[in-house]
Parts: structure tokens; C-alpha cells; sequence
């Protein structure tokens, strides 16, 4: 999703893990965790975001922290970008998955170094333009952009304005869509659902009904499994290519997921940093994780407790 990133639709979670959406939400910076940077004390505070894929992360980290390490954990929404200010702060102490904001990391980890890289998170995040794959079947070469202005009649709603729509999830995620729409001459409209909840449920009901729909989506992300979809290839990315964003008319990159600590928690903040550093985990698990609490409704503690104690050998490496 980003390098300019975008992820992804969402909305609110306050202070739990409970809503499944996408990447972004209200910037809730004062109401950081009082928790938060507490040299000395065995508290932590998390931000999480408001996809699901994040909230996985979190779960299990803060599972694990509480009855592993003996922590106090809060955790603390944040939008994406207001979510480094936050931790450069130390309103919260770390964030488990940014999709890569290098004006952002240039200013706080390299300029300011308030901000220390906590590393891989071991998921790679990839942000594209997506088909049913039951409209590929009957329109193979659909998933080709320079197709996509031949079948802009097949994606028309009362919301589109006559163009094909192109449905997005929040308005508050960073996104490359209306620039690549005009810059690739698409006759499309970019409509915003509103929350990566919302776009779920009618991705949902597109597929019951077998309707065409042309939507931004990224991976990993456990709807794939439910509704199986198809990419559609925009011109390749290449390095710089999404510099500006004006002149911008390449695909998304794939992007390694990174953790960022505050830098003064990272050195003092004992057991608990050392843990965030380890913590490691692949696509598969996070998917397990998040595809408990968006499709089987478990808590976001229940899904992490399932989770952990199905993999021990996977979680022990992060406690070493």
C-alpha cells in the first residue's frame, strides 16, 4: 500500500481491536495512552490502526505482552501519518505495521532520530486494482487497464456519474486513484465507501449477485479467501515513479511491512522493546488471526489467545 501509501479503507476503533477496517482513521493523537513512554513502569502503549490486518497485530503482541511479560498494555488509535507525531512524542511507543511514509521517516528517524526502526514485521503489503475473478472468466482481457475504459459501462452506479466507478474505501487513506484516473485517461469515477467495513459489505453483495465491480483493495487481507479476486495490471511500478503525485501513472509497489519505536523506548524500554523488535510473523499467520475476528466474530483477545497457543513455536522466538 503506500510509499506514498494508501492502504486502505477504515474507521474507528477506539482504544480495542474490535472494528475490522482499513488503513486510516480519525487522528485520536490527544487521546494517547497516559501510559505511554512510562520510564520504568511495565505499561505499554500500542497504536493500532484500523484495518484488521494491524489490529491482528496487535492482538497477539498485546496478548502476549500481558500474560507473557507481565505488562500493562493500551493500546491507542492514531491516523496513519498524525501516528508518527504521536510516537516521535511518546504518546504512544511503537506502531507494528506501517506501509512505508519516507518524508516521514526521513524527518523523525534520520533528521530528528526521535524515532527508532523496529524492523521487519515479515508481511508484505501490496496495493492494486481488483476484478472478481468470476468476471475474469467471462472478460479475461479485463484485467488489463488499457481494456478497462471498453467495460467503464459494465461498473456504472447512481453514484458514478455515468463513468465506470472505481470504489475506494476511506477518504482519509492516502491514495493514488483520482490522479491515476485522469492520468491514465480512464473513463472512471473514483467513489469512496466510506470505511474498509463498508467496502467489504458491498464487495460482499456484488459477488452474492455475481456483479461486476472494480475496486482499490490490498493484500494480505482475508477477504480473498471469501471472494476471490483478480488484479488488474496497471503500468509497472518502478522506483520514483510515484514521486509526484500529480504526474503519477504506475501501479502500487509491494511494500515490507515495517515496526518504528519511539527511540527512547526502544533503548529503555526493556523486555517489552526487545519483544516489539522480534515480533515477526508471516502473511499466513496474520490472515489466521485476522480472518478470526472479521469472519468468525471472536474478540480480538480470544482470536490472539487461539492463535498463540496453536503456534508456540513461532511466538517463544519473540520472548528469547
Amino acid at each position: 500500500m503506500r510509499i506514498r501509501t494508501t492502504a486502505v479503507a477504515a474507521t474507528a476503533v477506539l482504544g480495542s481491536l474490535a472494528l475490522l477496517t482499513g488503513c486510516g482513521a480519525a487522528d485520536m493523537t490527544k487521546q494517547a495512552s497516559p501510559f505511554a513512554n512510562a520510564q520504568g513502569s511495565k505499561t505499554v502503549t500500542l497504536s493500532v490502526q484500523s484495518w484488521v490486518g494491524a489490529q491482528s497485530n496487535v492482538a497477539v503482541a498485546q496478548y502476549l505482552l500481558e500474560h507473557k511479560l507481565g505488562y500493562r498494555v493500551d493500546t491507542v488509535q492514531v491516523d496513519e501519518v498524525p501516528a508518527w507525531d504521536a510516537l516521535s512524542q511518546g504518546r504512544v511507543d511503537a506502531i507494528l505495521e506501517d506501509w512505508g511514509h519516507p518524508d516521514q521517516e526521513k524527518r523523525y528517524v534520520t533528521d530528528k532520530k526521535t524515532i527508532a526502526h523496529g524492523g521487519d514485521l515479515g508481511v508484505t503489503g501490496h496495493i492494486g486494482w481488483f476484478v472478481p475473478t468470476y468476471l475474469v472468466k467471462q472478460h479475461p482481457d479485463i484485467t488489463d487497464w488499457k481494456n478497462l475504459n471498453k467495460y467503464a459501462s459494465l461498473f456504472r452506479t447512481p453514484e458514478s456519474g455515468g463513468k465506470g466507478q472505481l470504489m475506494d474505501g476511506s477518504p482519509s487513506y492516502v491514495t493514488n486513484d483520482k490522479a491515476l484516473v485522469k492520468n491514465l485517461k480512464l473513463d472512471y469515477q473514483v467513489v469512496f465507501a466510506g470505511s474498509e467495513a463498508a467496502q467489504i459489505t458491498q464487495m460482499k453483495q456484488f459477488a452474492k449477485e455475481k456483479k461486476p465491480f472494480l475496486t482499490y483493495w490490498y493484500s494480505p487481507q482475508w477477504l480473498f479467501k471469501k471472494v476471490p479476486m483478480t488484479e488488474v495490471q496497471l503500468p509497472p511500478y518502478k522506483e520514483g515513479c510515484d514521486a509526484d503525485l500529480a504526474k503519477i501513472t504506475c501501479a502500487y509497489p509491494h511494500t515490507p511491512l515495517q515496526k518504528y519505536l519511539n527511540a527512547d523506548f526502544a533503548k529503555s524500554g526493556g523486555r517489552a522493546a526487545a519483544f516489539l523488535k522480534k515480533f515477526r510473523w508471516t502473511t499466513e499467520d496474520q490472515n489466521e488471526v485476522s480472518l478470526m475476528i472479521a469472519q468468525q466474530k471472536l474478540s480480538p483477545a480470544d482470536a490472539a489467545k487461539k492463535w498463540v497457543d496453536s503456534h508456540p513455536s513461532v511466538w517463544k522466538q519473540w520472548l528469547s
